[in-house]
């Protein structure tokens, strides 16, 4: 495994990290036994930057790290977030920014996980009610209280980013980012490498349609991609013919489509450091490989021209997602 710093701190991070989302939450039937061996594997290969949060199957993905903690806290960067909660009997989800709540949700994580500090705590998104400094005047309340050690925030607009960083250093900006999701590439990641934040691409994948592996009619009742535009019949064709010749390219590199695909992340810059996630020991093998392949600026233009062939992608979220993502 190679390590990129985070932030300007002197922490090193393994280059390809782990999001343990889709370990119980939101993709298919879960797996604890191999979710458990996922991650005692990731230990192994070095992949030690570990990211989940506290609304993740209700708490219980926190919960299920938690196991693996117990007797390897010391060997992990733990990330988790906070700011997602239901309304009993309305049955809708809400963003709580406000310092009240704040309080409460990283004693609730701090006990699921069994750990008394969190290594990195992000605000999941950007809290239109509340303003960001309020917010993030409380997250750094935490760190002086050693609850804490690194603040981050996710899906925020570069406004909210230097607002926040102002207040208290923020170490990392996580947003979706893939070769399908380059919206952060106009403002958000200049003020990244502007300022001195690690951009945590979550999704870099595309949630599996540049694996070339993914049969979209197949996506089990629960898999909450079946809500998303992008996995719409309408952009089927398309999808399937970009993953197709991704595919092909990464062939010809000796790779498979998640490598090529994560590689091209990682080259967008130094400062990046994205964290695929997966359930089964052999796709994060497969993902910790990319680290190893390297692309040229010939590779880069192929990959671009590809693209270009086919842009009716789709778009990543519907309305009521793109409801909570800050673009203020």
């Amino acid at each position: 495994m190679k390590y990129r710093s985070l932030g300007t701190t002197t922490e090193k991070l393994s280059s390809i990290g782990l999001g343990c989302m889709g370990m119980n939450h939101g993709y298919g039937t879960p797996d604890d036994k191999e979710s458990i061996a996922t991650l005692e594997r990731a230990i192994e290969l070095g992949i030690t930057f570990w990211d989940t949060a506290d609304v993740y199957a209700n708490g219980q993905n926190e919960e299920l790290l938690a196991r693996v903690l117990k007797t390897n806290r010391d060997k992990i960067f733990l990330a988790t977030k906070f700011g997602f909660r239901s309304n009993p009997g309305e049955g809708n989800v809400q963003f709580d920014g406000s310092p009240a709540y704040i309080k409460i949700a990283v004693e609730r994580s701090l006990k699921r996980l069994g750990t008394d500090v969190i290594d990195l705590y992000y605000a999941h998104r950007v809290d239109p009610n509340v303003p960001i400094e309020e917010t993030v005047s409380a997250m750094a309340e935490l760190v002086k209280e050693g609850k804490v050690r690194y603040l981050g925030l996710s899906e925020a607009s570069a406004t909210s980013l230097r607002k926040a960083h102002g207040v208290h250093p923020i170490s990392a900006l996580q947003s979706e980012y893939s070769l399908l999701t380059r919206e952060t590439e106009g403002n958000v990641m200049p003020v990244c490498r502007e300022l001195g934040i690690s951009f945590v691409p979550f999704s870099p994948l595309a949630r599996g349609l540049m694996t070339n592996t993914l049969d979209v009619s197949t996506l089990a009742e629960g898999d909450f991609r079946k809500s998303l535009p992008r996995y719409q019949e309408e952009y089927k064709e398309n999808n399937t013919r970009l993953a197709n010749g991704f595919a092909e390219l990464a062939a010809g590199k000796n790779a498979t489509a998640a490598q090529l695909a994560l590689a091209w992340v990682l080259a967008q810059g130094e400062y990046i450091i994205p964290i695929p996630g997966t359930k089964r020991r052999k796709y994060l093998e497969e993902n910790a490989a990319a680290v190893d392949l390297e692309l040229n600026a010939s590779d880069l233009q192929d990959i671009e021209s590809l693209l270009a062939k086919y842009p009716n992608t789709g778009a990543r979220y519907g309305e009521s997602q793109n409801k909570l993502v800050d673009r203020t």
